[in-house]
């Protein structure tokens, strides 16, 4: 697994142990504020072991730690938006105005800054080869006068302060979602221990796959977002706005310069549930036998004025009046912004966040073949959508079906015991009043239903907001933190349980808890009505999965072979910690177009690759001539 969110980075667990920091060991603690130091260009340690402070001077490490914490929690997980344009300096914009010109206006302006076509009333001289007056008749004249607007919603689950994706790497005006996901998929290569060329050279092209993608495409100036606004702003449209701002183009990166996949490929989008459902079609593909590893993941990076302002106007965000209306202050202050979601508390709207999370996908013979290090399992997802509804983004009856399955493929694997006393839900846990009473009642009623009395409840939202697509991304790279630490983390925006949250039957904590889980569920309730809710099974429960299908050998030799694997996974971590990012870019390399390959009628010999790809398709439909 790999990527980055408010939190820190995925990989080493790094982001999960933010979450849980008060329950660390001293050591760990540690360990964890200087590894996000050196993420957010606070400190950085060299080969020997000797960490310095930003300025370059030598410390030793508890010192450090202990003088960077409060900056480190200040600077990480939800706070107030630290982009200028959401504070003093205001949100660039413009107004329209009707002026009454009382007599002609005169004024001159570059020949090429005139409309292309002027009003007809207006009347133009050229003063040079460069410059024109324009005079403007008396009366009525409609113009778009420059303005700042005071932002509404202050509050996002940003990446930790001087986190800067785009600088690690060769980065030419890449949208910020396409920088993380360059940052995400190597993070995840690195955590892996795999040497991503060796494994690709062992397999057919054909046993690999990328499901990446995000909720919204990419929304900022350098995607979609300046596309859109280019005529408007009076900006020119770039040749690479339009192709960088696809959905699927976390996807197209990853197979274009990371990994160089001629595989299978593509994106699901599932609003809040895109993850889970790219998830899906990973898992899909290697029980069918089609692939043998597939890499998973999303890439969303929505905090921007419009994308924010959009779901402002849909009631949907905790803004800035109603955050005071629901503590009664008068002035909101750092703090409050840190609070700002409140899961299954009294609340009043999603905190928007950006997040890039990936996932190595294997079958679980190529697991034990390569020595891969097993975080777990993914059995399967479901997904179910609401039938018919008023509002398009109101809750429905989808998430029942969803979670019911889920809890019931769980059951057949580990036991009524396994669910009922050693799992726990990771909820979709929006913090907004509507979310908060009827996902509390799915959940609820699951419970209910398969004799679960106190179900714990975990949402990850609270500390890194809501991050779109990449949402269940979060809440499955947490999951499986809690998995390999035995910690929970709690809900500490949690004053009190919300009168209207049904509880009978979950149990919901402030504080963070010790909890030995075999399963592990993902839900999550995407705008439109797309529910998934997600099988996760601990790396013991895997491990005995494997034990029995494969027989002990397999498993003493899969124990044998990791070694390398955990090796290459200490050097990357042991790195990463120190702050040495080499993100895999490779841009360029091995450019092929189609006369350089070898094709017969049974394969197709790539230049590059080790393994031809077959042409031995599968036919389930049989034949006309035999």
């Amino acid at each position: 697994m790999g990527g980055v969110n408010a939190a820190g980075r995925t990989s080493g667990h790094q982001a999960f142990r933010r979450t849980v920091l008060e329950t660390l060991s001293e050591t760990d603690r540690q360990e964890t504020l200087l590894g996000l130091a050196s993420l957010m260009n606070l400190a950085r340690c060299d080969e020997q072991g000797q960490w310095f402070d930003a300025e370059g001077q030598p410390a030793e490490p508890q010192a450090l730690a202990a003088r960077l914490e409060e900056q480190v929690l200040a600077h990480s997980l939800i706070r107030r938006i630290e982009d200028e344009r959401f504070n003093d300096a205001g949100i660039p914009a413009n107004r329209q105005s009707r002026l009454t010109l009382t007599e002609d206006l005169s004024f001159t302006l570059r020949s090429r800054q005139l409309p292309e076509q002027p009003p007809a009333a207006w009347q133009i001289r050229e003063l040079d080869n460069r410059r024109v007056e324009v005079t403007v008749p008396a009366g009525e004249f409609d113009v778009l006068l420059p303005d700042n607007r005071r932002a509404l919603v202050r509050a996002a689950g940003q990446l930790p302060s001087g986190f800067a994706p785009e600088q690690l790497y060769r980065s030419v005006h890449h949208p910020r979602g396409l920088s993380m996901t360059i940052f995400g998929a190597s993070d995840c290569l690195g955590d892996s221990g795999l040497d991503w060329d060796s494994l690709r050279d062992s397999l057919d092209p054909d046993d690999i796959a990328v499901y990446a993608g995000n909720s919204i495409g990419q929304m900022d100036t350098e995607g979609w977002g300046g596309l859109m606004k280019s005529f408007v702003a009076g900006e020119r449209a770039t040749s690479k706005q339009m192709p960088l701002g696809y959905a699927q183009m976390p996807a197209d990166f990853l197979n274009a310069y990371v990994l160089g996949n001629v595989g299978g490929a593509g994106a699901a989008m599932g609003a809040c549930a895109s993850f889970l459902y790219n998830l899906k079609l990973g898992l899909n593909d290697i029980r069918s036998g089609r692939r043998r590893v597939v890499m998973v993941g999303t890439a969303d990076a929505p905090i921007t004025p419009e994308v924010i302002e959009g779901f402002r106007s849909m009631g949907a965000l905790a803004d800035d009046e109603s955050l005071k209306a629901l503590d009664a202050l008068e002035v909101l202050t750092d703090s409050d912004y840190q609070k700002a979601c409140r899961p299954f508390a009294r609340n009043c709207g999603f905190t928007i966040a950006e997040a890039t999370q990936f996932v190595i996908l294997m079958a679980d013979e190529l697991a034990l073949e390569t020595g891969a290090r097993i975080l777990g399992s993914v059995p399967d997802v479901f997904v179910n959508a609401d039938g018919w509804k008023r509002s398009i983004s109101a809750p429905g009856v989808g998430n029942y079906i969803t979670l019911s399955k889920a809890v019931a493929l769980a059951r057949d694997i580990v036991g009524d015991e396994g669910v009922r006393q050693r799992s726990f839900v990771h909820a979709h846990a929006t913090s907004t009043p509507k979310n908060r009473t009827t996902e509390s009642h799915v959940l609820n009623e699951v419970a209910r239903a398969n004799g679960i009395e106190a179900w714990p409840v975990v949402a990850v939202k609270t500390f890194v907001g809501h991050s779109q697509g990449s949402a269940a991304g979060d809440q499955t790279v947490s999951a499986l933190g809690s998995m390999t630490t035995g910690i929970l983390p709690g809900i500490p925006t949690l004053d009190a349980i919300a009168e209207d949250v049904h509880h009978s039957h979950l149990d919901i904590r402030r504080e963070a808890r010790e909890f030995s889980a075999d399963v592990a569920f993902i839900n999550a309730k995407g705008f439109g009505g797309n529910n998934a809710s997600g099988v996760v099974l601990s790396a013991d429960v895997t491990l005995k999965l494997l034990t029995a299908r494969h027989g002990d050998d397999a498993l003493a030799a899969w124990r044998e072979r990791s070694g390398l694997c955990e090796q290459r996974r200490a050097d990357y971590l042991d790195k990463a910690q120190r702050g040495e990012f080499t993100p895999t870019y490779r841009f360029g390399e091995g450019v092929l177009e189609g006369p350089e390959l070898e094709i017969t009628d049974r394969e197709i010999r790539i230049p590059g690759y080790a393994k031809a790809v077959s042409l031995k398709v599968d036919n389930p439909f049989g034949s006309l001539y035999r």
